[in-house]
């Protein structure tokens, strides 16, 4: 099917995301994120990850300090600034790579942004804090909205949709509408419909089989499948072991034309992925890493701000 090239401005860099798919790697600094909850709650365990992953091949390292599991309480802003603020400034002295934090709160996103962070990854898509749109504004960085049905806490509790693609689509919109509004260049925003957020099992089936309805939308779109339940079910094995489900799910995104996938795996996922675009060959937007360089196109510009 291919992949169409988005233009995506972040903090006075200009990148063309579609020659090919882009991988975020996941940095957890929880104690009880669903999969490796605890295991980089620690700001040098989890910079050690951001590193690893980073030489992995992730083009995106995103840190986040609030789980956001089925069930999960909001963290206390406090405490997800400690948890978050210094992975973030280490990393921003130890790779040149992008940083994202993932967070729903204005003060965090500021904070991780002025430490050097360059994409707020914001799962509720600006509707828990209505100073989030600002403070990107402000800064000039990338935006991540994402559909969730509910919030993390009630999300789980019987979702329901009478059409789930059109609900998901209308609300990307109408939140791309919002971001606009706020003085966010539409350049610098990135879509994800939420795999796993607010979704019964079938639904997130339906979001990867039909992942190219959200194309219309015109920005680059992200996916994150990562290690999740409905992979469980499929395979019927634990988070730790549904490294297979999470690449069947990343090479079949690549044929469908995702730009970016945020997994836990880096390594194993883009050794697939890249493998996978070479094999749809050239005449496919999505295999062209087999013939460009392996690095996104970059270039300066003045009129991101």
């Amino acid at each position: 099917m291919g992949r169409e090239t988005r233009r995506l401005d972040i903090r006075g860099r200009r990148f063309l995301l579609g020659p090919r798919t882009w991988i975020m790697g996941i940095i957890n600094v929880t104690p009880d994120s669903f999969s490796d909850g605890g295991r980089y709650f620690d700001i040098e365990r989890a910079v050690a990850r951001g590193l690893e992953l980073a030489a992995d091949g992730a083009d995106i390292l995103d840190v986040g300090g609030e789980s956001t599991r089925p069930g999960s309480l909001p963290v206390p802003e406090a405490e997800e600034l400690r948890r978050v603020v210094p992975v973030v400034e280490s990393l921003r002295k130890q790779t040149s790579g992008l940083l994202s934090v993932d967070t729903t709160k204005a003060a965090v996103a500021r904070a991780a942004l002025d430490a050097g962070a360059d994409i707020v990854n914001d799962t509720s898509a600006f509707r828990f804090d209505p100073a989030m749109p600002g403070e990107v504004a402000r800064s000039g960085a990338g935006v991540i909205l994402m559909h969730m049905q509910g919030t993390p806490l009630t999300m789980q509790r019987s979702p329901c949709y009478g059409d789930l693609l059109d609900e998901v689509s209308a609300f990307l919109a109408e939140r791309i509408r919002v971001a606009e509004a706020a003085g966010i260049p539409r350049e610098s925003i990135i879509i994800d419909p939420g795999i796993g957020f607010g979704k019964t099992f079938e639904d997130n089936l339906v979001l990867l089989r039909r992942q190219e309805v959200f194309h219309e939308l015109g920005r680059p779109l992200l996916l994150g499948f990562s290690r999740k339940a409905f992979l469980g079910r499929l395979l019927g094995l634990p988070p730790e072991e549904r490294l297979e489900g999470t690449i069947a799910a990343a090479v079949l995104s690549v044929e469908r034309g995702a730009h970016i996938l945020r997994v836990h795996d880096v390594g194993p996922v883009a050794r697939a992925v890249r493998a996978a675009e070479a094999i749809l060959g050239p005449g496919s937007k999505a295999a062209a890493a087999a013939e460009m360089n392996a690095n996104a196109i970059e270039e300066k510009t003045d009129d991101v701000r």
